[in-house]
């Protein structure tokens, strides 16, 4: 028996072709797979980490994202007034109004045009809320000025030069300042500047979403009780972090369907395509079975060593 398993292994080595192909095959059916829950799991990293436990979101009822959402002036004014809010070492409440906006810009390895997100935030205060993003480079941008602080994967990734340069978008010119580094967070992928002067350059009126620091976290519930029953006000709550979970969630669940569905049908090729390699290879060795056989060897015992084959093959 052990003379037809070495018999089975050496003739992989002969059909050296057959034995690549049929390998190849199958670990491409692995790297696939591996590749998507990599993705998967890369994205909810990213995003949860971009949220804190500490910061409450508030975007429009019904919104499930920044993007979708907006805010009227006087119901951020509310939300900043809001009990409960912590207070930084300049005596001001943490609260800030941010606005979402995409843009198109050219990224610099395939000159093609890629969504860039545009954030305004309220100078000093966003970044008060977010300790994890920090300014590698230059400076953070002066309040009502168009000066623009670049994440670091955008100043890597997309042709707009480095601190000092002008990007044109909004129908104005912005100066480059700074470029911040968020951790591996979302944050990274973005654009900031003055919540304001954004809105103003876009002809924008509401904003997207207000963000604030809780002084005590457990306190969320009763806050978002009393924003929900206030007729005011057509907002809903999130703990920060909780929101960009959900973003991840969504996202990583469609990654994971699609990356299954691609597995699945490699799968059924390669399984397609090792049964036409086995048949072929017992089709061309038809003369060496006889041989086989003629030397006493049974008929399941030959089945094994093509079995064999096939195993060392699936290794």
């Amino acid at each position: 028996m052990l003379t037809l398993f070495q018999y089975s292994y050496r003739n992989l080595w002969v059909r050296r072709l057959t034995t690549l192909l049929t390998a190849t095959g199958m670990g491409l059916v692995v790297f696939v797979f591996a590749a998507v829950l990599m993705l998967a799991e890369g994205l909810e990293k990213t995003l949860v980490s971009t949220g804190s436990r500490d910061n409450a979101l508030f975007i429009r009822r019904s919104s499930e994202t920044e993007v979708q959402s907006i805010l009227e002036r006087e119901q951020a004014a509310i939300l900043e007034d809001l009990p409960g809010i912590a207070v930084g070492p300049d005596a001001r409440r943490l609260a800030a109004r941010e606005s979402i906006i995409l843009i198109g810009l050219k990224k610099k390895s395939t000159s093609s045009l890629a969504n860039v997100t545009l954030r305004g935030v309220t100078p000093r205060i966003s970044l008060a809320l977010r300790p994890q993003v920090r300014i590698i480079q230059g400076r953070p941008f002066q309040a009502g000025t168009s000066e623009v602080v670049l994440g670091k994967s955008i100043a890597q990734r997309f042709a707009i030069g480095g601190l000092g340069q002008m990007i044109q978008f909004g129908n104005r010119s912005w100066t480059v300042v700074g470029i911040l580094d968020a951790g591996g967070a979302a944050f990274d992928s973005e654009v900031w500047m003055d919540v304001d002067i954004l809105m103003t350059a876009f002809r924008r009126p509401v904003y997207s979403s207000v963000i604030l620091r809780l002084r005590d976290p457990s306190d969320f519930r009763a806050v978002r009780e009393r924003v929900m029953k206030d007729p005011r006000l057509t907002v809903d709550a999130f703990p920060e972090i909780d929101y960009y979970a959900a973003q991840s969630a969504l996202m990583a669940n469609f990654i994971r369907i699609l990356g299954i569905t691609l597995t699945l049908i490699f799968s059924l090729g390669a399984i397609i395509g090792s049964m036409v390699t086995m048949y072929a290879a017992v089709a061309n060795r038809v003369a060496e079975i006889g041989t086989l056989r003629a030397l006493g060897f049974k008929r399941f015992t030959i089945l094994g060593t093509f079995l064999a084959e096939s195993l060392f093959l699936s290794l």
